[in-house]
C-alpha cells in the first residue's frame, strides 16, 4: 500500500478555511441552496467542486466524501449512491441500452444477478452470459455484437474467486466494451483495478470504506470523466439515488481509520484461515492470503493485501455447516461484513440444487467474517465450536 493513500484518507478534499477551521468536515443537512440572482442560479456547475443547487445533485459533504475515494482510486471522478445496489444498477443503466448483452461472472454479489435475471432481461429485453471468470478463453468466446458489458467481483467472496483483470480488460477494450468490478473487499488500499484497464470500480460504503455497521451507500468510480459526468448528472439525478448527507460524514469518519482497521481484520482472518486449514474436522478454507490458493501468484500481482472475510466447508453431513455456525458465540449471525463485528453464515444452505449446480459451490460454504474482537478470542471461539461438532 502507498502511504499517500493514508494522507488522502485524513486531508485530501477538505478545506478548514471554509468551515470555521474544523478539523472534521460539517454535515451538510440542506435540501437546497440559494443565490443572490436568477442568473447565478442558471449558471451553476454541478461538476464543479463548490458549486450546488439541489440535493438530488449533489452535496458538500458527499463532495469531499467522493473527492477522497476517486483520488485512492486513481479515478477522475467518484458518484456515491445510497446502496451499494444503486450503485450497480447505476452503473449497468450508464452503459447497457435495451436488447444489449451482458457477460456476467457467475458468482457476483448475488443481489446483481437476480438484478439481472428478473428486470434487465424481461423488462428491457437484455440477455447475460454467466461466466467462471477465470476462464479467458471462456469470456472472450461469450463475446456478441452486442455485448456492451462485463461484470466481475474479484475476490468473489464465496469462495475467493480471483479474475486476471489485466487481461479482461484487454479483451473487453479489443471489443469496446465496458469492465465492471465490486471492489469492496479489497478497497482502494489493497487493489485499484483501474490501474489495470477495468472501467467502472464499485465499492459497497456500508463495508468497509464506512467501517461501523451504522450506514448503507455504493459509489462508482472510473477514469472516463464523461462517463462519470453521464452517471452524476443523469443516472444518479434521475434516478434519485444520492447518499444522504449523514451517511456521507459516516463515510468520511470510517475512512479515517480504514488503513488501522484493515491490517487486524487481515491479521485475524489470516490466523484464522491458517488454524482452520490445519484442523481435522475442516475438510477446505478459502481465503486469498492462503499459499495454497490456485491464483496465489496472481493475488500477489494485483493485490496488495487481503481483508477479514473467509470461507470454510466443514467435514460430516451437510447440517454441520448450520450446527458449526450456531454452535459460534462471538460470531454473529448476520448478511454482510466489513464491520467492527465478526460475522458468520452458511450463505448457500437453501438454494436448490439446479442453483448449486449453477454456482458450482458446495451448499455446506460457511462464510466467516472476522471482527475486531481480538484474535485470541476469535480462535477460543472457533476452537470450542468445532469441539462440539460431530463429524
Amino acid at each position: 500500500m502507498d502511504e499517500k493513500d493514508l494522507l488522502i484518507l485524513e486531508q485530501y478534499g477538505e478545506d478548514e478555511k471554509s468551515y470555521l477551521n474544523a478539523v472534521v468536515p460539517p454535515v451538510f443537512m440542506n435540501s437546497l441552496h440559494v443565490f443572490d440572482s436568477v442568473e447565478k442560479y442558471r449558471d451553476v456547475d454541478i461538476f464543479e467542486k463548490d458549486q450546488f443547487f439541489y440535493g438530488r445533485s449533489s452535496n458538500p459533504t458527499t463532495t469531499i466524501a467522493e473527492q477522497k475515494i476517486a483520488q485512492l482510486e486513481h479515478g477522475s471522478r467518484a458518484v456515491m449512491f445510497s446502496s451499494g445496489m444503486a450503485a450497480a444498477s447505476a452503473a449497468i443503466m450508464a452503459t447497457c441500452e435495451a436488447g444489449n448483452h451482458i457477460i456476467c461472472m457467475k458468482d457476483v454479489y448475488q443481489p446483481v444477478k437476480r438484478l439481472l435475471d428478473n428486470f434487465c432481461i424481461p423488462k428491457l429485453k437484455m440477455t447475460v452470459t454467466y461466466v467462471k471468470g477465470t476462464n479467458l478463453e471462456e469470456l472472450e468466446s461469450s463475446i456478441c455484437p452486442d455485448t456492451s458489458l462485463i461484470i466481475l467481483e474479484s475476490p468473489a467472496t464465496f469462495i475467493f474467486t480471483i479474475v486476471d483483470l489485466e487481461k479482461i480488460a484487454v479483451i473487453a477494450h479489443r471489443y469496446n466494451i465496458k469492465t465492471y468490478i465490486d471492489n469492496t473487499y479489497c478497497t482502494p488500499l489493497f487493489q485499484k483495478p483501474l490501474d489495470y484497464g477495468i472501467d467502472i470500480v464499485m465499492h459497497t460504503l456500508t463495508k468497509y470504506l464506512g467501517g461501523h455497521s451504522d450506514l448503507m451507500g455504493g459509489v462508482l468510480v472510473s477514469k472516463d470523466e464523461n462517463l462519470m459526468r453521464m452517471i452524476m448528472g443523469n443516472v444518479r439525478e434521475w434516478f434519485g439515488g444520492i447518499i444522504g448527507p449523514m451517511e456521507a460524514w459516516l463515510v468520511i469518519r470510517g475512512m479515517r481509520t480504514l488503513d488501522v482497521r484493515l491490517r487486524r481484520h487481515q491479521e485475524t482472518a489470516q490466523a484464522v484461515a491458517e488454524y482452520l486449514e490445519n484442523h481435522p474436522k475442516v475438510k477446505k478454507v478459502y481465503y486469498p492470503g492462503l499459499k495454497n490458493h490456485p491464483q496465489y501468484e496472481l493475488i500477489k500481482k494485483q493485490q496488495t493485501g487481503n481483508s477479514g472475510l473467509l470461507s470454510l466447508e466443514v467435514e460430516g453431513p451437510l447440517e454441520n455447516a448450520l450446527k458449526f455456525a450456531n454452535y459460534l458465540k462471538i460470531f454473529r449471525k448476520g448478511c454482510s461484513w466489513g464491520g467492527f463485528e465478526s460475522l458468520v453464515m452458511a450463505p448457500l444452505y437453501y438454494i436448490d440444487e439446479k442453483e448449486e449446480q449453477f454456482l458450482g459451490i458446495s451448499k455446506g460454504i460457511i462464510r466467516m467474517y472476522c471482527g475486531l474482537e481480538g484474535t485470541g478470542n476469535l480462535l477460543a471461539d472457533i476452537k470450542q465450536a468445532l469441539d462440539l461438532l460431530e463429524v
